[in-house]
């Protein structure tokens, strides 16, 4: 497997599976801030816009305060506004409680938490003021919304395994787990697409 370098090119990155202790130490070495804070998705923006432009970008991320009251310990409201957000069990049961009242019938979409987490967090990025029955609203949106959800970028692992799966039907789960790891040493984009046309060759 190749290594993480200052002089790779931004396909060649996109091309490659790198860990996240990979990407950490990478990150590092480049000068960025606060990594323990940032998803392995945002590393990733942050080595790719360093590979093209030299340069390392800082993300704005709403941070909290270590030893702030978190948002839950203040006994959760709709009218609560948004200020130390913790992503717990009794914070999702508040959230799906809240929108059964708004719609009993509401049935949860796979990859909903995902969204309606960066959407959460984009609009605190850009400070905007977001109560938790704002929030409340959203996940009920998200959930009602009829057409797909676009697929996560960095998820790639998922991804290929959901197109093998659709696609290789004769093939098990195993199977499309083992193409995966073969198609992480290939120089090519991490992609059922790409792993198929390869195959062909």
């Amino acid at each position: 497997m190749k290594k993480l370098s200052e002089l790779m090119t931004i396909e060649d990155f996109e091309n490659g599976y790198w860990y996240l202790t990979d990407i950490k130490l990478f990150a590092k070495g480049i000068g960025v801030d606060s990594i323990s804070k940032l998803r392995k998705d945002e590393l990733e923006e942050i080595i790719k816009t360093y590979l093209k432009t030299g340069k390392v970008v800082s993300i704005n991320k709403n941070k909290k305060q270590a030893n702030s009251i978190k948002d839950y310990e203040k006994g959760l409201k709709l009218k609560l506004p948004i200020v130390n957000y913790v992503n717990n069990k009794i914070t999702k049961n508040f959230i799906i409680t809240e929108s059964k009242r708004i719609d009993k019938n509401i049935i949860e979409k796979s990859g909903v938490w995902y969204r309606l987490n960066r959407w959460r967090e984009s609009k605190l990025e850009n400070s905007l003021k977001i109560t938790y029955e704002d929030l409340i609203k959203e996940y009920i949106r998200l959930n009602k919304t009829k057409e797909k959800f676009e697929k996560i970028s960095h998820a790639r692992y998922i991804n290929f395994l959901s197109e093998y799966m659709k696609n290789e039907k004769s093939s098990t789960r195993e199977e499309g787990i083992r193409a995966w790891h073969k198609l992480k040493l290939m120089n090519i984009a991490k992609t059922y697409k790409a792993w198929k046309e390869k195959d062909k060759i």
